[in-house]
């Protein structure tokens, strides 16, 4: 009968798994704004939302880089042409290049990301309910991490338990009915999860991926600097055509 303590076991992680993930997930909506949120996105915001702080950095980054105001070589190296920022986040790219003036695209990349700048930027969004907070995305991320290591958990226990030496025929199928119990709990929360949860692990929360959504089809999908800029705020830098900067990122994200 040890079988029992080992669907005890089963049962525990089972339930506390799946009551984490319901308890992270009231946290993350409750960030939520309860009316509609009148609110038209700037670039950097549907870049954070879209990808991120790394996003937020790629976008500025390209934006300089088009303007002439950076040179972004192929060989994965920033040059400061202008050092002269236009905002905060442009006055972080430079301060990240340090004042030799040059430096790899990928340390830049990070440092702008990590940059108070951006930080402040994301608490705005947190603020206004668009994105959904650091700790509210980790702990429901983990939270779900949890259910599927308590769903495998529970086949390891009842194929333990269904090897076990002693039993009794047609404990089998006894030990395997009671065994299913926990495991379709957890299977059934991942599954609700998926489509209820999944939203609160992403950088922007559903009001704010519906403002994304919301972008006009020729401003996303159209031809200009606008157009293109906006694309690569929200697809990232694969959303550019030039052949010379999509080689410099390459190559910064290869880390050569």
């Amino acid at each position: 009968m040890f079988w029992l303590l080992f669907l005890l076991m089963a049962c525990a992680a089972a339930f506390l798994s799946c009551a984490r993930l319901c308890l992270a997930a009231a946290h993350a909506a409750h960030s939520e704004p309860a009316g509609g949120v009148a609110h038209e996105l700037t670039l950097y915001e549907a870049a954070f939302l879209s990808g991120g702080p790394l996003r937020v950095a790629d976008l500025t980054l390209v934006s300089m880089a088009r303007s002439r105001r950076l040179l972004l070589a192929h060989t994965g190296w920033a040059t400061v042409v202008d050092p002269v920022g236009g905002d905060d986040i442009e006055r972080s790219v430079i301060g990240a290049i340090g004042p030799d003036g040059q430096s790899r695209i990928g340390a830049v990349r990070r440092a702008t990301a990590a940059a108070d700048a951006v930080r402040a930027l994301a608490d705005r969004l947190v603020t206004a309910g668009l994105a959904v907070p650091d700790g509210a995305r980790g702990g429901v991320a983990a939270a779900v991490r949890q259910v599927r290591a308590a769903a495998l958990a529970v086949v390891v226990l009842a194929g333990v338990s269904l090897t076990m030496p002693g039993g009794e025929p047609g404990d089998g199928v006894l030990v395997a009915a009671w065994f299913a119990l926990p495991l379709v709990l957890t299977l059934s929360c991942l599954a609700i999860a998926r489509f209820e949860v999944h939203p609160y692990t992403r950088w922007a929360s559903p009001t704010g991926q519906r403002l994304i959504g919301a972008l006009p089809n020729g401003v996303r999908d159209g031809v200009g600097e606008a157009a293109l800029l906006t694309a690569v705020a929200v697809h990232g830098v694969r959303a550019v055509s030039d052949p010379a900067l999509r080689e410099a990122f390459g190559t910064a994200q290869r880390g050569h």
